[in-house]
């Protein structure tokens, strides 16, 4: 398969997913009981995932593992980071503007237990095997093109594949949070996404894009802990 195939295919083949996801769960979802309708989405997303990573076999190698120890525990602790930094920059950025602090939907309508098993562990796993476990993946060839930042090569997959993961979350624009809200989560989102793609790629593990998925939803996790209690 030429690398133009892939791009087009891997960013058809992942907007044709969040799409079906998205709207699927929005004509025939309602949250209900302990089940939010985030779950439905992200389960609609982890199949569709699973599919075209099965589908597209032939072109690349889906790679899974118990990631090491020191290793993981770095990519974690960076992701950890640049997540508190980020948010901080940012949160002071939008207070300065005179708008109001806003907190993402889902954390404010679910419990500690909701955000812990759905967004902190289902949420990571979905959109990581969508963006990293499906679409990077599928660009691997193109890992010949990128740029040094930081003293760290990013190669043109882990680029794209940060992008997209960054500008799906647009999607919070139909929430009623405000746009400054939806700029600085598009804009962390970006940053943990270039996290999460070069640790992957570094080495060959998705288990590592997950784990500093999890590493950046973990800050929102806490809080929740800690201003409502188990």
């Amino acid at each position: 398969m030429k690398n133009t195939q892939r791009l087009f295919l891997g960013l058809a083949a992942t907007a044709v997913i969040f799409a079906i996801a998205t709207i699927a769960t929005r004509l025939y979802a309602s949250g209900t009981g302990f089940f939010p309708q985030s779950f439905v989405t992200h389960s609609i997303m982890l199949v569709l995932s699973i599919v075209v990573i099965l589908a597209f076999k032939k072109h690349f190698v889906f790679k899974v593992a118990l990631p090491d120890i020191r290793s993981s525990g770095r990519a974690v602790l960076i992701a950890l980071l640049a997540t508190i930094g980020i948010n901080v920059l940012l949160a002071f950025a939008i207070k300065v503007t005179g708008v109001g602090m806003e907190a993402h939907p889902v954390l404010e309508s679910s419990t500690p237990l909701q955000v812990f098993l759905f967004v902190f562990i289902y949420a990571s796993l979905a959109e990581e095997m969508l963006v990293r476990g499906f679409l990077q993946n599928l660009l691997a060839p193109l890992q010949t093109r990128g740029v040094v930042v930081f003293k760290r090569r990013l190669s043109l997959p882990v680029i794209i594949g940060a992008l997209v993961f960054g500008l799906l979350h647009l999607i919070l624009l139909t929430s009623g949070v405000s746009v400054l809200f939806v700029i600085r989560v598009v804009l962390f989102t970006t940053v943990l996404g270039l996290i999460a793609g070069y640790y992957q790629e570094k080495h060959d593990n998705f288990a590592y894009a997950a784990l500093v998925h999890m590493a950046g939803n973990l800050p929102g996790l806490l809080a929740v802990f800690l201003s409502r209690g188990i």
